[in-house]
Formats: C-alpha cells, structure tokens, sequence
C-alpha cells in the first residue's frame, strides 16, 4: 500500500512542478518560480523512476536525484522562492543577471552538498544550513500568506500557512529526526514529502495567482482615477 502512496505521490509533485512551472512562465512571465518548478517536477520524476528501476546508488540518477534535492533545498526553493514571489509582493522585477544568479547559486549549491550527503542525509553543519534556508523562506512566505488574504483569497491564505508549516515539519525531519516507524527506504517519509511538496507548489500558485489579480485591479482603478482627475 506505501509504495503505491509513494509512486501518487511522485507523480503528484511531478504533475504539478511541470504544469505549474509552465503556468507560471506563460501566464506571468516568472521565470524564477516557472524554472524552479519545472526543476522539483523533473526531479520528482527522476526519483520516481530511480526507485522504481530499484534504486541502485551507482545508477547515475542517484547523483542526478540528490543534486536536485539540494538544487532546491539549497537556494532554489527558498531564495529563488523569495525572489519570485517578490514579483507580486513587492512589484520587484528581476534583471536578468538577478535571476542568472539565483539560479547559479542554486546549481553551485546542489553541487557542493551532493558531496556531502550519507544515504541521502546531512549531518551538522550542513544540515544546519538547510533548515535555517527553509526558516528564512518559510518566514517570507507566511508574509506572502498575509498578502493574500488582503487579496481577497483567505481560503488560499489559509491553505498557504497550513502547507508552509507542514513543509517545516518535514524539512526538520529530513536529516535530524527519521521517522522510527520508517523502513531502511525511508518510504513513509519521501511519501508524506513528495505530497507536501507537491501541494506547495499547487497552493503556491493559486496565492500567487491571487495576489497577481488584486494588483491588476489596483493598477486599473489607479489608471481610471488619474484619466478622471486628468479630465
């Protein structure tokens, strides 16, 4: 029974990183939450894939799985997170050399701690470091909650704080507390994760989406009221 809850899950995150990732490009022209999106879908499929042809360490997608777990955890889905939801919270607009950045920043950082992991987990420092990214992105995004719910969205508000501290939970979990109940796999826990992270990414841009439309409305009722005192 886990390991289909397992496989839905993968698929879950796989469909809404890709899907999403692309709404995000086409629809608001984000390109930092549109191509870190993409990168957790193509990761959740690599996962998924690797685990199912049976999860052998010296398969290349094992390094290529845990460089995209580190890609995000790292800076990707959290600075590069920031960033893009900056666009709509704070009207920031990214020079490209911004987001070359953060996305090279991102690869520089998946890179170095793919080197430092030990059966898919950090210790000390490390570990350390990426909690401490997932608290500051958490933070901003529980101030990026408060935008939506003066948007007008409170249902996606509420969803977007219950997520968030979901995913602190297991991000604390990843590397400092296994679940005992867990097999060797650690089934249970990648299981809970790929749908925590999945439904992120879902509720992410539903937030985002609203935040986008409440801007769009003041800019038009602005325009309206400056072609009438213009008048």
């Amino acid at each position: 029974m886990i390991e289909t809850l397992f496989i839905i899950a993968a698929l879950w995150l796989a469909f809404v990183g890709l899907v999403f990732g692309v709404k995000f490009i086409r629809g608001y022209r984000n390109y930092l939450l549109g191509i870190e999106w993409i990168i957790v879908g193509t990761s959740a499929m690599n996962f998924l894939l690797w685990s199912v042809l049976g999860g052998d360490p010296k398969n290349p997608m094992y390094n290529l799985a845990y460089f995209l777990d580190a890609f995000s955890r790292s800076f990707g889905f959290t600075l590069v997170l920031i960033l893009g939801l900056m666009m709509v919270t704070q009207r920031y607009k990214p020079a490209l050399w911004h987001e070359i950045g953060a996305f090279a920043l991102s690869i520089a950082g998946g890179a170095y701690l793919v080197t430092l992991h030990q059966d898919g987990m950090y210790e000390g420092g490390p570990a350390t470091f990426l909690v401490v990214t997932n608290l500051i992105a958490s933070v901003f995004v529980f101030f990026f909650a408060t935008r939506v719910w003066r948007a007008g969205a409170k249902g996606w508000a509420v969803a977007t704080t219950a997520i968030t501290l979901v995913a602190m939970v297991i991000a604390a979990s990843y590397d400092f507390f296994p679940w005992p109940f867990d097999d060797a796999y650690r089934t249970y826990f990648y299981t809970a994760a790929l749908a925590t992270w999945g439904t992120q990414g879902f509720v992410y841009y539903f937030g985002y989406k609203a935040v986008h439309a409440h801007n769009a409305r003041a800019d038009s009722a602005s325009a309206l009221q400056n072609a009438k005192v213009a008048s």
